[in-house]
């Protein structure tokens, strides 16, 4: 695990490529590279620190799998770093409910019990599922939890995919449907033997939410939480500005246009989905992590999604499922539910909400500008 707490300097922080710290391994055994969150995470953090007497503080760890960092505006470093603390404390709480990966987890133990019984889980836990079939539910099954037993067949760092019977086999597992809730005695059990609940595609969003929370109440006005592709902000910078966040070119060709658009976000989250996070190319064929509850195999027509709204459990869970269903449904959707959303499909191009329209700030060449609507 890392931990580095400091003051941000007076520059623009910007990530350094050729700074690298150890490697850790990732959900699938591969590795990721703390860095900063440029190369690996699909969101960057633009920021910038004022002369006032409140500063920027941050503090970073590996915990859920990936790199996550919290920066909070205080006039006290001795304020900032508690606040902080119990932060990673309410985030580390949560990954030992609700990873995939852990057999003591809450999540591992509904899955054993997948067709034998209900299982009793704590308020939190509960919460998460109860959010994730809802967006479940308005993505028409694009977005679906228990696609876990279909993901387990797939492993992207030894470029292992599963044969067409195999993953046959397994869809009859994945429906949201199947998934029974009991609130009154907080318990959840899935119907048939053999379903697999994989949180992974809402927990960190919800994660992200949970860690603002804990700022607020311990008197932290503003701040963000990044955890991997998924950043909540809230309040402004010591300069009285919003958080500034950048959004990464899912195929930059070189570093200097990783970057490909930017947006300032105050009381907002913002997940981003892309192909670019976890894939392998076999006979000239990208195989990449998003999946298609429906078909079993990687989604196609989108390069990546990214998602604004209130709340980090909605961005996270429809960034992946507005992949899913593709530019011209993806829009129509976000629409109507009055969510923003950017979207660069297979072509490159990108495609907005209309309220974002003239708010985002495109960075790199006028090519991508003209690809813009």
């Amino acid at each position: 695990m890392i931990e580095k707490f400091k003051i941000q300097d007076s520059k623009v922080q910007k990530a350094n490529p050729s700074f690298i710290l150890p490697l850790f391994k990732g959900r699938d055994g591969g590795v990721i590279f703390s860095s900063a969150l440029l190369l690996f995470c699909s969101l960057f953090i633009l920021s910038a620190c004022s002369p006032q007497k409140e500063k920027v503080y941050r503090k970073s760890k590996v915990l859920m799998d990936t790199l996550i960092t919290i920066s909070v505006v205080s006039g006290s470093g001795d304020k900032a770093e508690k606040a902080i603390d119990k932060a990673f404390g309410e985030i580390e709480k949560l990954d030992r409910l609700l990873n995939f990966f852990s057999d003591s987890s809450e999540l591992s133990e509904i899955n054993r019990n997948a067709g034998l019984k209900a299982v009793a889980v704590s308020p939190e836990t509960f919460e998460v599922i109860e959010k994730a079939i809802y967006a479940s539910g308005k993505t028409n099954g694009a977005f679906d939890v228990t696609i876990g037993s279909v993901t387990t067949l797939w492993d992207f760092h030894k470029r292992v995919k599963p044969e067409d019977k195999q993953i046959k086999e397994r869809l009859p597992l994945v429906n949201y449907k199947n998934i029974i809730l009991n609130k009154k005695s907080s318990s959840v059990y899935l119907k048939k033997s053999g379903m697999l609940m994989d949180l992974g595609g809402a927990a960190k969003g919800y994660a992200a939410d949970r860690a603002v929370d804990v700022l607020k109440k311990q008197g932290i006005k503003s701040g963000l939480v990044s955890i991997a592709g998924d950043i909540k902000a809230f309040g402004l910078k010591p300069d009285l500005k919003p958080w500034k966040v950048g959004i990464r070119n899912p195929h930059a060709e070189n570093k200097a246009d990783e970057i490909m658009a930017a947006i300032e976000l105050t009381d907002l989250a913002i997940s981003t989905s892309g192909d670019y996070e976890r894939y392998f190319i076999i006979e000239g064929k990208r195989y990449h992590h998003i999946l298609n509850p429906k078909t079993g195999y990687p989604a196609e027509g989108c390069q990546s999604v990214s998602i604004i709204a209130k709340d980090g459990y909605v961005t996270d869970a429809f960034s992946t499922g507005i992949f899913i269903l593709g530019t011209e449904k993806g829009i129509k959707l976000l629409e109507e539910m009055g969510l923003d959303g950017i979207i660069v499909d297979k072509n490159g191009k990108i495609h907005t909400t209309s309220n974002l329209r003239g708010k985002l700030e495109i960075i790199g060449d006028s090519q991508r500008r003209k690809k813009t609507n």
